[in-house]
């Protein structure tokens, strides 16, 4: 049943109550809401996927129209590796792991070009110079997507978006599909979230941020998969060397309010229910600033990774939660002396199979209990759990992911032809079959 259409007076009377109950910060949020609706054009699907590519994705994925073939490829040679994405903004997480990933590639003598879809406007040579002043380790070529895709060994999506622009595109090479998460997840059920789950069923072969992943794509859509291990840059989160002298105080939260997965409602009760319980301990938070907490809080806003490094050597403990995989956060915390306080899952335990991890259930009452039980410690127990959580991952860095990605490509690129579906072929199997016989350019 449609509700009537409301008055002025109704309005008001609505206004009223919202400012009584919300305050002036609830109903500016509510308006900007509003707002951002009204602006989505009539008709307008709010896909960043055009509805050329579905229908040529979907038809090479069925096997209707023939994949492009491989780009031959002789052992000992050089990969060529091309990679479609979004354009990066500065700090951003996924591209940072995506970059990190073709910078080891280019340091074993492989060549990568990225490929950027802009929706908004902004000109390619600014792209270029985001990624090389944020990113100056990466190399590699800068194009738009526009222009297509040249010949490559290798065309990696890293989106469930630009899956569709890959597998609808002409270029030779065999189709890989960078998973950092599960896409689908992050929709309410609908068409996004239809349409992010199709995408792993195109028949690419799956390179996951950590085994939890490669384990789902194998079991629900019988893709092939290799993971890579979460690293952490030990150099920019190692603990202070005067740590056995210097007291830690404090937690932190890295504060995301517009991504659902990372929870920030149910971090928002938990750390209101732990400042009652310590109301001398600092909260800081980092990230997003919010006008509204509940509790008192220092904002840090966005930090640097050199910045984010300093503040987790001055806590004690820091909230992370996550309802799909596991960010980066909590062995950055860990590298740091800075105990991670996640919320218990099958996906984190198998990811993060660390003693040093305090998992708690999702609730505000555990979370919150775990946090005070940490900050509670005398300071010598405080400094001890520290150092061992630091010792735990002194040998997690990201060269080990670089050269199991690298294994993976070189797996696929090797494969005889498939005779259908994206030119990958279907004998592929995850890497506890072996590695590839070592050439110059392996690690």
């Amino acid at each position: 049943m449609m509700r009537p259409a409301a008055g002025v007076g109704d309005r008001w009377r609505q206004v009223r109550r919202l400012l009584a109950t919300e305050g002036t910060a609830g109903l500016g949020r509510r308006v900007r809401l509003r707002l951002a609706e009204a602006l989505v054009p009539p008709g307008s699907t709010g896909l960043a996927v055009s509805e050329e590519e579905v229908d040529r994705a979907t038809a090479v994925a069925a096997g209707v129209v023939p994949a492009p073939g491989p780009l031959p490829w002789r052992p000992g040679e050089p990969m060529r590796v091309a990679w479609v994405c979004t354009p990066p903004a500065p700090g951003s997480g996924g591209h940072t792991t995506m970059f990190r990933l073709v910078s080891a590639l280019e340091q074993a003598g492989h060549r990568c070009d990225l490929y950027l879809r802009d929706r908004h406007g902004w000109s390619l040579d600014q792209h270029r110079e985001i990624i090389r002043t944020h990113w100056p380790e990466v190399r590699a070529g800068v194009h738009d997507l526009a222009g297509g895709i040249a010949d490559s060994h290798a065309v990696v999506a890293t989106a469930w978006e630009s899956a569709y622009a890959v597998l609808a595109s002409p270029a030779r090479g065999r189709r890989c599909y960078l998973v950092q998460d599960l896409e689908p997840m992050f929709y309410p059920a609908g068409s996004a979230a239809l349409l992010a789950e199709a995408t792993y069923n195109f028949g690419m072969h799956g390179l996951t941020a950590g085994p939890w992943l490669a384990e789902r794509l194998r079991a629900d859509h019988g893709m092939t998969a290799d993971h890579f291990d979460f690293g952490c840059d030990l150099a920019v989160y190692r603990p202070r060397e005067d740590e056995p002298t210097v007291p830690r105080d404090g937690i932190a939260y890295y504060c995301r309010p517009g991504t659902p997965r990372r929870a920030h409602e149910l971090a928002l009760l938990a750390l209101t229910r732990f400042a009652r319980l310590h109301p001398d301990v600092p909260i800081h938070c980092y990230g997003t600033v919010v006008a509204d907490l509940p509790f008192p809080a220092i904002q840090h806003g966005r930090l640097s990774p050199v910045e984010l490094g300093a503040l987790y050597r001055r806590c004690v403990a820091g909230l992370v939660l996550s309802a799909t995989n596991v960010s980066l956060v909590p062995l950055e915390m860990l590298a740091a002396g800075c105990v991670p306080v996640v919320n218990d899952a099958a996906q984190h335990r198998a990811v993060l199979d660390n003693p040093q991890v305090r998992y708690a259930t999702p609730t505000p009452r555990d979370l919150a209990d775990a946090l005070a039980d940490l900050v509670g410690q005398p300071p010598t127990a405080r400094r001890v759990r520290a150092l061992a959580a630091a010792d735990s991952v002194e040998d997690v860095g990201w060269d080990r992911a670089g050269a199991q990605v690298e294994q993976a490509l070189l797996r696929v690129v090797a494969r005889p032809v498939a005779p259908d579906r994206s030119g990958v072929a279907p004998d592929i199997r995850d890497n506890s079959e072996g590695e590839v016989p070592c050439t110059s350019l392996t690690r």
